[in-house]
């Protein structure tokens, strides 16, 4: 049950965790704007989820239970039937004898302990209203649809609750989940509709896991299911090749795609209602192959749209920079980094700095993959001729203050973008290089006349993206210095020389499918205009020469960010090593290119 603003507004208040005239601003702000007062004050700096969480458990006088110590084992989370369990946002994850332990993200709820001493030990789910038909009262729908409640018996032990983050409580939702194949195989024997509930079931299963991509792989006998968690593939299930053409027309159908199509590639797109009552954008690609139609599903979550640059994990000076660059009048910030590494997401953190009413903010993508109010999307269509470049002529005609060019791909594109930037509008916009000082020579070779580059440009941002450890396992592990200076090139200049190294790493739990790995945090450099980058654009100097520059001028590598975040437990070395590169190493590779 979402706490209301005002109700929020009170307790952050009488804690004295906002002033009485930051909570005033801020709730103006909410209501002008029409999004919730927490992601207003997590903007402004004044609230992060910590001190949210911390702030809602003094309030209901509970102690505050971290993730990392709920570890309950999947016959207490048993205890509750699932849908109880996700109704009321709480997991059992202590029972001794006649007191059970209960972590709640909704500690709020009115009929939350009810809810919990009619349901424990039970194999079906009831209400408090429909517990009450058992003492003669009056009947109620709730889970039974109106039907009597089976007969049950209320636990009379002590409940003793505690307040966890509502995440944490989701994660430990897993307990609940048969494997894929098991469920395929229940639907197929009650001969009900098939197609629709297996890839019910699909989706339920990548939401929870937190996919980004769902495939189907169609074999010679069977498809097999793959999810991408934290961009790497799983295996999560095989469907009988029999059943597969059913599947493959009903995502045609939700997807508005062509039925009598299946020698050429589609797109399309699906809304699909999530169990938690959320809306999900799904985007649909459908490409023939061999043995059939191969299926690929993303999945675009509707939290993105609410995520803060440090939700992103820039850190404090980073923010700062950008901010700074978000709210200047004109000029050009680009993000790059391979496919899959977070760079429109760091463009909608941006922007969304400067939603406001008085600010006109237009998009130019392919796809439009976040859709948030107030910004006008367009979407690219090569039918009509709406590429990126005449899109882009058009918007400029529109009086906007702030435009975003999904990609930068070609030269006429990029001329167009660094002209738009010359003219009074601040432009964002994304482009494929190995990192930021990359970007520079990627767009001289587009075309871009180098002073005009040097005038527009006003940070180039490089990422990736590194899998986070999982909360609910994480453990700390000691490596000799000796040891920690073999583990890389050059890891001498980052381990001291004596002594041990503290290190992270996750055991892997169900949680996190025993990966040891749950969710995902950018690593980012910035390159920052100053006078001598742009004197050296102007004379186009070579890549490496651009990278020495910004190095004495203390641009950190996206490296030395993701070491920063692995001796904060955020990642593992290993992690960190997969998906960057130590600044002599990769600069020795720039040098052979």
């Amino acid at each position: 049950m979402p706490i209301k603003d005002t109700d929020l507004g009170k307790i952050l208040s009488d804690q004295s965790y906002v002033s009485e005239e930051e909570l005033k601003k801020a709730l103006a702000e909410a209501k002008q704007r029409d999004v919730t007062l927490k992601s207003v004050l997590t903007e402004m700096g004044l609230l992060t989820e910590d001190l949210y969480e911390s702030a809602l458990a003094e309030h209901f006088k509970l102690p505050f239970a971290e993730a990392k110590s709920l570890q309950p084992s999947p016959e207490l989370v048993a205890l509750l039937p699932e849908e109880v369990a996700r109704a009321y946002s709480s997991v059992v994850i202590k029972r001794d004898g006649k007191q059970v332990t209960v972590a709640t993200s909704d500690p709020g709820n009115p009929d939350l302990e009810e809810a919990i001493r009619w349901n424990l030990g039970q194999q079906t789910a009831v209400l408090p209203a429909d517990a009450a038909q058992q003492k003669g009262k009056k009947k109620s729908k709730g889970f039974f649809g109106g039907k009597k409640a089976p007969e049950r018996e209320r636990f009379g032990g002590k409940v003793q609750f505690v307040f966890a983050p509502h995440a944490a409580i989701d994660a430990l939702f897993v307990h609940y989940r048969k494997p894929l194949a098991t469920r395929f195989q229940a639907i197929i024997n009650q001969q009900r509709k098939v197609a629709p509930e297996i890839i019910t079931e699909i989706f339920n299963d990548a939401i929870e896991l937190r996919a980004s991509d769902i495939h189907f792989e169609p074999q010679e006998k069977i498809v097999i299911v793959r999810f991408r968690v934290d961009g790497v593939m799983h295996e999560a299930g095989r469907i009988p090749k029999e059943y597969y053409e059913g599947v493959v027309n009903r995502i045609k159908i939700e997807g508005n795609m062509r039925l009598d199509e299946h020698f050429a590639a589609q797109d399309g797109a699906i809304r699909y209602a999530a169990p938690d009552g959320n809306t999900m954008d799904i985007r649909v690609s459908v490409v023939p192959i061999v043995d059939g139609e191969k299926i690929v599903l993303r999945l675009l979550s509707e939290y993105v749209r609410s995520l803060t640059l440090a939700d992103l994990g820039f850190g404090e000076e980073h923010r700062r920079i950008l901010e700074g660059v978000a709210h200047k009048p004109f000029g050009m910030v680009l993000t790059t980094g391979p496919t899959g590494s977070g760079k429109s997401t760091t463009l909608y953190a941006l922007m969304k700095l400067r939603n406001h009413p008085d600010v006109n903010i237009s998009t130019i993508e392919d796809p439009v993959e976040y859709k948030v109010p107030g910004i006008n999307h367009i979407q690219v269509n090569a039918e009509t001729n709406l590429t990126f470049a005449t899109g882009l002529r058009a918007l400029v005609r529109q009086d906007p203050n702030i435009i975003l060019v999904g990609e930068i791909r070609d030269g006429e594109t990029a001329s167009i973008a660094v002209n738009a930037a010359l003219t009074g509008h601040l432009l964002f916009s994304t482009l494929h290089a190995n990192d930021a000082v990359t970007a520079v020579p990627r767009l001289l070779d587009m075309g871009v006349e180098p002073f005009l580059l040097a005038s527009t440009l006003e940070v180039i941002i490089g990422q990736r993206l590194v899998r986070r450890i999982c909360p609910q396992c994480r453990c700390s592990y000691a490596v000799a210095a000796g040891e920690a200076a073999k583990l890389f090139p050059g890891a001498n200049k980052y381990f001291p020389s004596r002594g041990s190294i503290r290190l992270y790493r996750g055991k892997g739990c169900e949680a996190c499918g025993g990966t040891g790995y749950r969710g995902r945090v950018g690593i980012y450099e910035l390159l920052l205009m100053t006078p001598e980058i742009e004197e050296l654009i102007v004379t186009r100097a070579s890549s490496t020469a651009l990278n020495e520059a910004a190095r004495k001028q203390g641009m950190a590598s996206m490296f030395d960010d993701g070491f920063r975040k692995m001796t904060t437990g955020m990642t593992t070395i290993e992690e960190l090593l997969r998906v960057a590169a130590p600044p002599a190493l990769s600069h020795a590779k720039g040098k052979r290119r």
